[in-house]
């Protein structure tokens, strides 16, 4: 090759590199995507106008599991870097600053080699700060009934959506409604404090009864019914209806049921009748129905019983209570996905209803593989400890379902309400919107100790914590997300283990083989490239 050729060729390749320094162009080859982020998280940092800080804090001597969770971080902070413009660096956490951020650390127990068990404090957070704001990011998920690495594997897969929500969060510049609606009995401010104060860090959070103005919602980017106990007035239903008929999102939190938990305590049974709301007709236009029947589940809380046979002394024992189930979550829906069991008492089954009507229905949470539904009328019976199991034949009976479409209005072909002001026409059908409706109010209530608010899901006799809270948080942003950024939850990164054992016996091959195979690999080149080059003298 002569000497203007590679000057040439010298000057193409430079000038390739320039323009791929300039315009980045990358390619994610991976199955799973894992280093691409979707086009609402481009959007987003796109719409940035100043630097977003990043302050990572998982930093020291970490473990294998923890080393990926940090990698995986740096590699998406590294990918938003490319839309907006972002300065990132690592931080060690003293007292002080883990105190003023609410950092809690979490702390490691693992066995060496010589049979030592080692212990190490993390902080799985990451600081985020934009325009002189500031949210810090919990980057360890860790869910009741999954292992260590399965929780390091779902946390992975939440980075995009969790370092995403806390930039949303810090660029608003006005802050959304929701509000929860009273005046049917619903569950009270005590009981759904735990709910109102985790939604508080999204949203304007109020209360109130609907009036007689049929633009009393507007405003609001979703409404929260929870477990009303009388029913809803035409004029109720007219208003909520139309709020849906113009683009409003529902949380719909109902019982099929009606009993007294006092006269349950109290007695030791009580009746179970159908609990009629007068919203039979209008969610079953929506695509659903909740069923006045209860269900019971095998897979269930324990409830202290007191098995003494003296009336004197007390000898309380944990026994299951079938009415009490433990709920499954849906791997499929952004709202329930990598989430843990939900704790939940007299659940009622929901069917989804209207066959081809473009509603995109979904299960969120379904009892266990062994469950069976109980009619009303009925009794509940606390003497009924011992129920006979092959009586549970029913599979996955649904408790929840998330709703996505285009709704047709309950008052379509009907009159207003008298009393109602308003000065407009019947809205007939929706925008696409979006509703969920779930069977039991004692999903989105927390309990009180000593008139004090317990966490939801938090299930004070075993001390076990559930995925209430979580469920019901991320059905409100599920139904407030026009952006699409819930749906990143949706990621998923296939959990590839190694064997342990095979990877501890044939250790020393492994470091053998990479350490002489690239040796190997050169000597060999080397040779035939000596032996080319012989031949070819020799013949000159």
């Amino acid at each position: 090759m002569k000497g203007y050729q590679l000057i040439g060729l010298a000057v193409v390749l430079a000038a390739i590199n320039a323009v791929a320094y300039l315009l980045p162009v990358r390619w994610d080859l991976t199955d799973d995507k894992r280093y691409s982020l979707s086009e609402a998280s481009k959007q987003l940092l796109r719409n940035t106008d100043e630097t977003v800080h990043v302050t990572l804090f998982l930093d020291g001597d970490l473990n294998a599991g923890f080393r990926r969770l940090k990698k995986a971080a740096e590699e998406t902070i590294e990918e938003m870097a490319v839309y907006a413009k972002i300065t990132h660096h690592q931080s060690p956490v003293t007292t002080s600053l883990a105190d003023s951020l609410g950092l809690t650390p979490i702390i490691i127990h693992e066995r060496e080699q010589n049979g030592k068990t080692a212990q190490t404090t993390v902080y799985p957070y990451m600081l985020v700060r934009y325009k002189g704001k500031k949210a810090v990011v919990q980057l360890l998920r860790n869910t009741r009934g999954m292992s260590g690495e399965e929780n390091l594997n779902a946390s992975i897969e939440q980075l995009e959506f969790v370092i995403m929500e806390a930039l949303s969060l810090l660029e608003q510049k006005e802050t959304p409604r929701v509000a929860f609606i009273e005046g049917h009995g619903e569950t009270d401010e005590a009981h759904t404090y735990d709910l109102m104060t985790a939604l508080s860090r999204y949203f304007q959070v109020d209360r109130g009864q609907l009036g007689n103005d049929i633009h009393v919602l507007d405003g609001y980017k979703a409404i929260i019914i929870a477990d009303p106990q009388t029913p809803f007035s035409d004029a109720d239903k007219y208003i909520i209806d139309q709020y849906i008929m113009r683009g409003g999102a529902v949380l719909w939190a109902l019982n099929g049921v009606r009993l007294s938990e006092e006269v349950l305590q109290q007695e030791g049974f009580t009746p179970v009748l159908p609990l009629d709301l007068g919203l039979t007709e209008m969610l079953f236009r929506y695509g659903v129905r909740v069923n006045p029947a209860l269900v019971q589940d095998i897979q269930c809380l324990p409830v202290p019983v007191n098995v003494s046979t003296d009336p004197a002394q007390t000898n309380l024992q944990p026994m299951p209570w079938t009415f009490a189930p433990l709920l499954l979550t849906s791997q499929i829906s952004p709202i329930t996905k990598n989430l843990g069991q939900v704790m939940s008492t007299f659940v009622s089954p929901i069917d989804a209803v209207g066959g081809e009507d473009g509603i995109d229905k979904r299960v969120l949470l379904a009892t266990s593989t062994a469950s069976r539904v109980t009619a009303t009328p009925g009794k509940v019976d606390l003497s009924d400890m011992n129920p006979d199991t092959e009586q549970f034949r029913y599979q996955y009976v649904p408790v929840a379902v998330s709703l996505e479409g285009v709704f047709g209005s309950t008052f379509a072909h009907r009159i207003a309400p008298e009393g109602l002001i308003t000065d407009e026409p019947v809205r007939k059908q929706s925008p696409r919107t979006r509703q969920v409706v779930i069977a039991s109010g004692s999903v989105l209530s927390n309990e009180l100790q000593k008139g004090q608010p317990l966490p939801m899901g938090y299930d004070r006799y075993s001390g076990m914590q559930f995925s209430n809270r979580d469920v019901a948080v991320n059905s409100v942003l599920w139904l407030t997300d026009a952006e699409g950024l819930i749906s990143l939850r949706e990621k998923d990164i296939p959990l590839r283990l190694l064997n342990d054992r095979r990877a501890h016996d044939e250790r020393l091959n492994v470091q053998l083989v990479s350490t002489i195979s690239p040796v190997a690999i050169l000597a060999l080149i080397g040779l035939v490239v000596m032996f080319i080059r012989k031949r070819k003298y020799q013949k000159a």
